[in-house]
């Protein structure tokens, strides 16, 4: 007779699974706006309602799934918030490098220049969500400000999928790489304003490539993958 799943048995199902849904949500295999159900999730990923109820909670949570009226739908891309998370990013991560200049010692400095490099090599939405190797979010834990540090974690989590519409190719992250370099050797020298302004270029700048790819997959994934401009009028 089978035994019943203990409870870290259902909290490593539940991990996996959520681990493979992320990955397909952020991959675009499962596509903005598409409708998603625990019984089809059950059924696809092996695994049963409890583990996937949890993965969902979870994903909810990070922005990445909505509740929807037959149960659930990956989040269509809110451009509207996009924006407004992107102007957020500005003022805290202007706010983290600047303490991070004063702050970070050169052996964090060194550390955080070696794992930039490694990261290069590993580009997959599994690798860029796994708390701590986002680059931005090195930088902000470097502030020894774990507010901003969590603040700037929140951002990615939720603009992660958007920029992965750009960052999947080679040479935008090569790019990347090379502007990262920039920020961390002005952070080297302890120039918090220089590196500030750098680090503003580059969000504004990936902030424009990342609209700019949106708006040209509108026809790929159409209207439910994108959700409806909030109505302000009276």
């Amino acid at each position: 007779m089978p035994t019943k799943p203990t409870m870290d048995e259902d909290l490593s199902l539940a991990e996996r699974a959520l681990g493979r849904m992320r990955s397909d949500i952020l991959a675009l295999r499962l596509a903005p706006g598409e409708v998603i159900s625990e019984r089809s999730l059950e059924a696809f990923y092996g695994v049963s309602r409890t583990p996937i109820r949890q993965a969902l909670a979870e994903l909810i949570r990070e922005g990445l799934v909505v509740r929807a009226e037959r149960g659930y739908a990956v989040a269509p891309f809110d451009l509207a918030q996009l924006e407004q998370i992107f102007e957020y990013r500005e003022v805290v991560e202007v706010a983290a490098i600047r303490l991070a200049a004063a702050r970070a010692t050169p052996v964090e400095v060194d550390r955080l220049q070696e794992a930039v490099d490694r990261s290069l090599g590993d580009a997959t939405p599994e690798s860029w969500f796994t708390a701590g190797l986002d680059v931005h979010v090195w930088l902000a834990e470097l502030s020894h400000n774990r507010f901003l540090r969590d603040a700037v974690q929140d951002c990615v989590n939720r603009t992660i999928r958007a920029r992965w519409l750009v960052a999947s190719s080679p040479q935008a992250r090569a790019a990347a790489h090379r502007e990262h370099n920039a920020i961390i050797a002005l952070l080297r020298r302890g120039d918090g304003e220089a590196a500030a302004e750098a680090v503003l270029r580059h969000t504004r700048d990936v902030r424009a490539q990342v609209m700019q790819a949106l708006e040209q997959s509108r026809r790929l994934f159409g209207a439910r993958g994108f959700a409806e401009p909030a109505n302000e009028g009276g």
